[in-house]
């Protein structure tokens, strides 16, 4: 397989220079051995499962199938698994509301994951959360959050929850790079270090915070290195080589596992605008033309024919298979029944809660009381 660098940096000892250039390392040799080789022929099977999927539900988007905001991984597959796969199974999932492909990749099934999609009753979270909600606590999935940066403050109290049982298991909490600009980023990155919580913190940079460069809206666009500021293991890798994510969030794991925390900087690619409704007209032609270049699909595939791993004829095979599954999860999606009206705030507390109101919409706050009957006189 082809090599590409990756770029790592460790926490500054104290009186260290804090501007110190990180080092770089050895580039990825790829795998030598058969067993690397089925993991990433098994990782281009996944990533070529959610480009399929999501544009599945791009499609059923313009059919008015999916209601509301609706955030696509197309372009992020290979960060996505490579992310997913250094997970263990007791592990702890936060992510943004950009979350279909890790529900997808986390073992979450197909269909509950596009019925949720459908706002229907089969959905992973029973149709109630849609796109950006998606919650799964079997596999350990505590959400997709639609307010920026909303999930940094939860996924740090789980690392804490987590350090104070003594459990041998850890958080990661995936973000895109607008977030870092936020107080939350900054204010629980330095919790997490202060008390070392076995956290790993994902910066999914797609370059472009929604219609903004990183490098218009960040004094330091490398944004891994501001883990500097508080004494903090970090790293960047190319994510559109999924091996190299895998590799990289291994080595953020077990930083994490071992009692401290870590932030890695995915860097990837954006094939379409923010949400399904974004035309992207701020990209100008040269730059959508080097996108579609560096599409992570057409690359690792070129990769993958190269090393001797798959040949074209099942390359295609894949991407039918991918077709027909993401097709399938669709005809359930539109058959599942939507959620009664009934069960709308069933989940709105863990546990009862007194004087709980359950008024729909368009309901008076208080019943008025009814009027006394009127002797009716001409």
């Amino acid at each position: 397989m082809s090599t590409r660098q990756r770029t790592t940096v460790a926490p500054p000892k104290p009186g260290a220079n804090q501007g110190a250039t990180p080092t770089a390392v050895a580039d990825h040799p790829g795998p030598t051995n058969c067993a690397a080789g089925e993991r990433a022929v098994d990782f281009y099977r996944q990533m070529v499962f959610i480009r399929r999927f999501e544009e599945r539900a791009a499609r059923a988007y313009t059919q008015a199938l999916i209601g509301g905001y609706c955030h696509l991984n197309l372009g992020e597959e290979a960060a996505v698994v490579g992310l997913m796969a250094a997970l263990r199974p007791t592990d702890y999932l936060f992510t943004n509301y950009r979350e279909h492909g890790y529900a997808l990749t986390r073992g979450i099934d197909p269909n509950r994951v596009m019925a949720e999609l459908f706002g229907r009753s089969d959905g992973v979270s029973k149709g109630w959360g849609g796109s950006m909600h998606m919650f799964d606590l079997e596999k350990r999935m505590l959400g997709g959050y639609g307010i920026v940066g909303g999930q940094i403050p939860l996924a740090t109290g789980a690392a804490l929850a987590i350090d104070y049982r003594g459990l041998d298991e850890i958080v990661m909490c995936t973000m895109g790079d607008g977030t870092t600009n936020i107080g939350a980023f900054h204010e629980w990155l330095n919790i997490a270090a202060l008390w070392n919580l076995p956290i790993v913190y994902v910066v999914i940079n797609n370059r472009l915070g929604m219609a903004t460069t990183v490098d218009k809206s960040s004094a330091e666009p490398e944004l891994y290195k501001r883990a500097s500021s508080y004494r903090m293991a970090s790293e960047r890798v190319d994510g559109l080589d999924p091996v190299l994510v895998f590799e990289a969030a291994q080595r953020a794991a077990a930083t994490a596992r071992g009692g401290e925390p870590f932030l890695l900087e995915v860097m990837t690619e954006r094939l379409r605008g923010h949400s399904v409704v974004d035309p992207g007209k701020y990209r100008g032609a040269e730059e959508i033309a080097l996108t579609k270049e560096r599409d992570p699909l057409v690359t690792f595939a070129a990769q993958m024919v190269d090393d001797g791993l798959l040949t074209e004829q099942e390359i295609t095979a894949i991407n039918d298979d991918a077709i027909e599954q993401a097709t399938a999860a669709a005809v359930f999606a539109e058959a599942s029944p939507f959620p009664d009206v009934s069960t709308l705030f069933d989940y709105t507390y863990a546990t009862p809660v007194a004087n709980d109101s359950h008024r729909l919409p368009g309901q008076p706050l208080f019943e008025p009381a009814p009027f006394p009957e009127q002797e009716v006189t001409r």
